[in-house]
């Protein structure tokens, strides 16, 4: 039998503050020893007093208005009670009823066409401590409670239930991480936890028919496993249905391993937490004017600078896709062309995603925009050959460089002279017979290698596109 999918994603960020939510404790960093960022309101001692934290709603404020969402003139603070070792207090301090932002939404892209993911809310919460659970020398097992991520402010965004696959399940959730990042919200870190994504996955046999039983699917730390974890789970609950059996509505875990996913408790409603207002902080007031400050300080979004790089700049949804998926070579795109202007915007994006984004990627510095964008002009006026050009620019990761000056110190301007182009053409056919017996028997790669053969001859120097044109009527000849 056929059944539809409904998915409804969670997700969890803690925010980029350098304090957390209720307290003055630093927010913690790798490296620190448990339990050494904390206070007796962190580790929910009696008498400690929570005192919210501006900076925490300022960013919640400003997703909101990313979103499109709506914020409420007053919101409040809830108590969520619940009883785990890492809760210190035996509830969390979040909010319920009036959330900081709400009905907002986000586009995605996905191999099936553009999708809307409704959001229903974005609200501020404090984090729960961390357990450690380990073998001790003896053969016990024992769980430790690290207090330093308790208290660190939280940002929980809940969808509707419009997801219909995996695919548009994990596209939603990079979008998301993108835009947080975009407007400096969080740093949203899937592998070290930074950002939690939990999928309530049910299956149903018709898009009019009621919803079916939600499965909470958590522990995804990736993307991939994003994906994969809820097509796996679309898939378990359907071969239930398909033979008769029921879906009990529980929390499971993904099993990167296994590739499957795990029972781990009951599945807790609304209810089950008895929410009731939070009696140590006061309803905040959000003030037009401040919402008004946050939102024109908002930067270009992700979305929008998508469709000025393809419509105005005419890049490809390709290039344009992979340069805003990148903040730092959106920034070094931007800031060449402010640089210098005039520059081809299709061969600087040629070049900050594929020679760029690879030395990145292997660690080398950023270069300096001026000298990129110097850089990228001369090879789109045809001064220094390609080659030559990537010698330049690994150089110039690794120190300053003054792209023209050193052109001209070492003699590395392009050959484009034909007569010169021509001798070096004739030699290099004399030399490799192999490649002309080759080219004759049908094997035009034959070409790519005679080219590859006279850049080496011209020590890099050589303008390829001429010397291929050379090589081939010399052939041809």
């Amino acid at each position: 039998m056929s059944w539809e999918a409904v998915i409804g994603i969670e997700i969890h960020v803690q925010l980029r503050t350098a304090t957390k939510m209720f307290c003055p404790c630093a927010v913690p960093v790798e490296g620190d020893a448990p339990n050494a960022r904390t206070c007796p309101t962190c580790l929910g001692l009696p008498g400690a007093l929570p005192v919210a934290n501006r900076a925490a709603v300022e960013k919640v404020l400003a997703v909101g208005a990313a979103i499109g969402a709506t914020s409420p003139q007053t919101t409040r603070w809830d108590r969520k009670n619940y009883f785990y070792p890492d809760l210190p207090k035996g509830y969390q301090i979040s909010q319920l009823d009036l959330p900081l932002a709400e009905h907002g939404q986000i586009a995605v892209t996905t191999s099936g066409g553009p999708r809307t993911v409704r959001i229903r809310r974005a609200h501020l919460e404090e984090d729960t401590a961390r357990l450690r659970h380990e073998r001790r020398a003896d053969g016990a097992r024992a769980s430790l409670v690290d207090y330093n991520r308790s208290g660190i402010a939280l940002l929980e965004i809940v969808t509707e239930p419009d997801i219909r696959d995996a695919e548009t399940a994990r596209r939603y959730a990079e979008e998301l991480r993108l835009l947080l990042r975009t407007i400096g919200a969080a740093d949203a870190e899937m592998e070290n936890g930074q950002m939690r994504v939990e999928a309530n996955v049910s299956l149903r046999p018709s898009s009019d028919a009621p919803f079916g039983v939600r499965v909470e699917v958590k522990n995804m730390n990736s993307f991939r496993s994003v994906e994969r974890a809820i097509a796996f789970e679309i898939g378990r609950q359907a071969d239930l249905l398909d033979a008769g059996e029921r879906v009990v509505q529980e929390t499971r875990g993904w099993d990167e391993a296994s590739e499957s996913t795990y029972t781990m408790r009951a599945k807790e409603d609304s209810h089950d937490y008895r929410y009731f207002p939070e009696p140590d902080l006061p309803p905040l007031d959000i003030d037009a004017r401040w919402l008004s400050a946050i939102v024109a300080g908002l930067p270009e979004l992700p979305a929008a600078r998508r469709t000025r790089y393809i419509e105005t700049l005419g890049l490809t949804d390709y290039d344009a896709s992979v340069l805003v998926a990148e903040p730092r070579a959106a920034s070094l795109f931007e800031s060449a062309r402010d640089a210098l202007s005039g520059l081809d915007p299709k061969l600087l994006a040629n070049w900050v995603t594929g020679e760029y984004l690879r030395a990145a990627n292997d660690g080398a510095g950023d270069p300096d925009p001026k000298e990129f964008a110097a850089l990228v002009d001369a090879v789109a006026r045809r001064e220094i050959s390609g080659t030559t050009a990537k010698k330049l620019f690994a150089e110039m990761c690794a120190a300053p460089l003054n792209v023209r000056e050193t052109i001209v110190q070492r003699g590395l301007g392009q050959i484009s002279d034909t007569a010169a182009l021509e001798k070096i053409v004739a030699e290099v056919i004399a030399a490799n017979p192999h490649a002309v017996a080759d080219w004759k028997a049908g094997k035009q790669q034959a070409v790519g290698f005679l080219v590859g053969q006279a850049m080496k001859a011209s020590k890099g120097r050589g303008d390829a596109a001429l010397l291929g044109e050379l090589i081939r009527s010399a052939l041809d000849r």
